[in-house]
């Protein structure tokens, strides 16, 4: 008896009709889940019949991408049902390279398919234990200027917020200059008005009096419970409310203000139980017509051990949040860098940070050093303030009245980035993603100069691997976002495959390749500049840890795409990995 026909065997009874994948609790112990990639002739009660499955919808934003259950106790070998999907695809690529018809009807309509297995693999960037011997905040004289022109601006603005002389990272009256230079436009009436920022966390305390007048309904979800209200439930569920708060802290007599504290804030909760992949490709969709940002402090874990990038279907949601999110302007994806600094840890060893979709944003902290934990590579783009030389950020927690005053890590950088993004897109809402990108480039503040690794680029602007472009400076970010002229449609070159079949030798010498590109393959590929560089590697190796690569441009700026990692002893190489470089903007 012919596979197909095994499969009409088994089918179950199931309604009809397309649902939303997030409307049925997951329930493992009783379904195997799998999604599949549609060709447009084949519909899902087509794959219900042909597999005996059940539809459980379309996953998120993502057409053609569907979630399909198996009940366990029929005995259904769904690998064996995946692996015999995975070969009919092959054939069938093979088929239409040789410009021979491929089919499309059944299961060879099945473009892809991937079993759904639940994972722990998404860590919050809270900040590491410090370096230092005592966690003591330094005694700090404020400067008296500096203090009076605080409560100025405080009485202008008429902030009775009780934090609000803490949050250094706002109006540094220790430092003068050492925060975000965002007082000014909230003077000048931009304070977030009309933007809306996503948490993607575990949650957001919506109740919380510090946020619960700009919480964004909505936009909100909670992916581990599969219920709407994304409230924390655990005992370590306060990463999100506290990011969220860094954004949108309202402005009134509780705790302290967000950067944006007149825009909304949504709350996706992700972080709190395993989740699949098809749910973690739904979050970051999820409401991309009305989320604007979406914040991430998170990513594989810091340990300067784990290579891990998110799976196809995230991959696919990320770049079709960009290309369909907001209208097509394209959502905007702000990532934390990684606190696995003091484990040799690199952010492009991180799938997320260095995707070209992202922001990536490392830490500095209120001295403008570069802390402990922060990572550093050549995907960061921009870097802000957070905690470091016993200083923390001030802002919300979970709890009706309750505020913290110990949240940092790349985790407090990356919201604060946000903030500033809505700020930005309150003045000029049809910037696109890559036009937010390139502000950020323009306005970013080199700092801390004298330390090693300033490389200046061909169009003049100082990189750094530990800071990128340099501190986010609000003021001058939101300023040029007024004026700024839209980029053209994104354009693509791709290089031919470089093979290198040689041994690669201890020490410095390495092996190198090289291959040049002429005016007439930039023209013909509608190349006018530069913004990311990616480089896919494959490197057969017996120990991970010991590769280190770099990338030279023909102006002498080098990009440390990957360093060594001291603990990373893994007996393999790099298979299919991309790394990432903004450092030849």
């Amino acid at each position: 008896m012919k596979l197909r026909n095994i499969f009409r065997l088994m089918a179950l009874l199931v309604g009809a009709g397309a649902v939303d994948a997030a409307l049925y609790r997951r329930d493992y112990d009783a379904l195997d889940y799998f999604a599949v990639h549609l060709h447009s002739s084949v519909s899902p009660a087509q794959v219900e019949e042909l597999l005996g499955a059940r539809h459980e919808g379309q996953i998120g934003e993502l057409d053609g991408h569907h979630t399909f259950s198996i009940k366990k106790d029929r005995g259904v070998d769904l690998d064996g049902i995946l692996e015999d999907l995975k070969r009919r695809s092959l054939r069938r690529r093979s088929l239409e390279v040789r410009g021979e018809p491929a089919g499309t009807d059944g299961l060879d309509g099945i473009l892809w398919s991937e079993k759904l297995v639940p994972r722990k693999r998404l860590h919050k960037r809270v900040p590491p234990p410090p370096l230092e011997l005592s966690q003591r905040i330094p005694e700090k004289t404020p400067n008296p200027a500096a203090q009076s022109r605080q409560g100025e601006i405080a009485n202008a603005l008429a902030i009775r917020d009780p934090l609000f002389k803490e949050q250094w990272h706002l109006f540094n009256a220790f430092t003068p200059g050492n925060d975000l230079n965002v007082t000014g436009l909230w003077l000048e009436g931009i304070t977030g008005k009309g933007s809306i920022s996503a948490i993607v966390d575990d949650g957001l305390d919506m109740y919380s009096n510090d946020l619960k007048d700009n919480y964004f309904a909505k936009g909100s979800y909670d992916f581990n419970e599969m219920k709407a209200e994304p409230r924390p439930m655990l005992d370590d569920d306060k990463h999100g409310t506290r990011c969220a708060g860094e954004v949108a802290a309202v402005h009134n007599n509780a705790c302290g203000v967000g950067v944006a504290y007149d825009s909304k804030v949504a709350g996706i909760r992700i972080l709190s139980k395993y989740i699949n992949d098809a749910d973690e490709a739904e979050a970051v969709n999820y409401g991309f017509q009305d989320n604007q940002i979406y914040s991430c402090s998170w990513g594989p874990i810091d340990d300067g051990m784990t290579m891990d990038a998110p799976g196809l279907l995230v991959r696919r949601a990320i770049a079709n949040g960009v290309q369909k999110g907001r209208g097509g302007k394209g959502s905007v994806f702000v990532f934390a860098a990684g606190n696995g600094a003091g484990h040799d840890d690199n952010c492009n060893f991180d799938g997320y940070t260095n995707s070209i979709f992202s922001i990536t944003v490392g830490s500095v902290d209120w001295n403008n050093q570069h802390p402990y934990y922060s990572e550093s590579c050549s995907a960061q783009l921009v870097v802000t303030y957070s905690s470091g030389s016993g200083g923390y950020i001030h802002t919300t927690d979970v709890g009706a009245d309750t505020c913290s005053g110990s949240h940092g890590g790349t985790s407090a950088a990356g919201p604060l980035v946000v903030g500033v993004m809505a700020l930005a897109l309150q003045v000029r809402p049809e910037l696109t993603w890559r036009d937010l990108q390139y502000i950020l480039v323009e306005t970013a503040v080199p700092l801390n100069e004298t330390s090693d690794g300033w490389q200046t680029t061909s169009i003049g602007k100082k990189f750094s691997h530990d800071f990128g472009y340099g501190k986010v400076d609000a003021y001058s970010t939101v300023h040029l976002a007024k004026t700024w002229k839209l980029v053209k449609p994104q354009a693509w070159f791709h290089s031919p495959w470089l093979k290198v079949y040689h041994n690669i030798p201890q020490g410095e010498k390495g092996v190198s390749t090289a291959f040049d590109i002429s005016p007439e393959m930039l023209k013909a590929h509608n190349l006018e500049r530069v913004e990311h560089v990616t480089v896919t590697m494959n490197v057969n190796h017996t120990r991970r840890g010991d590769l280190s690569v770099e990338l030279r441009s023909p102006s002498g700026v080098i990009s440390y795409l990957s360093t060594a990692r001291a603990q990373d002893s893994e007996r393999a190489g790099y298979v299919d990995w991309t790394f990432m470089s903004v450092a030849h903007w």
